[in-house]
């Protein structure tokens, strides 16, 4: 009788912290030249993306000599971290916060972590304009390149084709020690 092995994950860092630590001050460059003067606020998607928000939100202080930007914490949900799916529909928690802003005069920059199907990006994104916002950015550390929505980031740490079953995860402090990304692959 054949046994059947069990299958083993394999994990691969692509990206240690201090690679990521260059791939961030890049982004806080591009957003720099990407968002006019005037009145700018960071959306963090929580969760990964929120500690995101805050490393890009202190480098572009650092990069500009300006006042940290405001930023806020949204929760959208689609997929666990082992892309299985938890909402049929993308799960998305108002802010009260957001909807006190004068969005119809605020340029915001809505960060996450990995930019898979889309489906979290355009949630937000159709949320904020429904909210009055008139210009929304959106940077990910990571996409994938894969997005089966009509949306894109404006800004890209990385870009990583991997086999659709690898899973690529983002370890960002303060939900993971190190600041690192993975890609995450069963093998059997």
């Amino acid at each position: 009788m054949p046994s059947s092995s069990p299958s083993k994950v394999q994990r691969l860092c692509l990206y240690d912290s201090t690679e990521l630590e260059q791939v961030i001050r890049d982004m806080a460059r591009q957003a720099l030249a990407l968002l006019p003067p005037g009145p700018c606020a960071l959306v963090g998607i929580l969760r990964r993306g929120e500690p995101l928000a805050r490393m890009l939100q202190q480098q572009l202080a650092l990069l500009s000599g300006q006042p940290e930007l405001p930023l806020f914490a949204l929760k959208v949900k689609r997929y666990a971290d082992d892309l299985s799916v938890l909402h049929a529909h993308t799960a998305l928690t108002e802010s009260a916060e957001l909807a006190a802003l004068d969005l119809a005069n605020t340029q915001l920059l809505v960060i996450d972590d990995v930019l898979y199907q889309g489906h979290s990006l355009l949630r937000t994104c159709a949320y904020l304009s429904s909210l009055g916002a008139q210009q929304v950015r959106t940077a990910v550390l990571v996409d994938r390149c894969v997005s089966q929505q009509p949306i894109r980031a404006d800004i890209v740490g990385v870009h990583l084709q991997v086999a659709p079953g690898d899973i690529i995860e983002c370890n960002v402090p303060p939900y993971e020690p190190q600041f690192r990304i993975e890609v995450v692959r069963q093998s059997h």
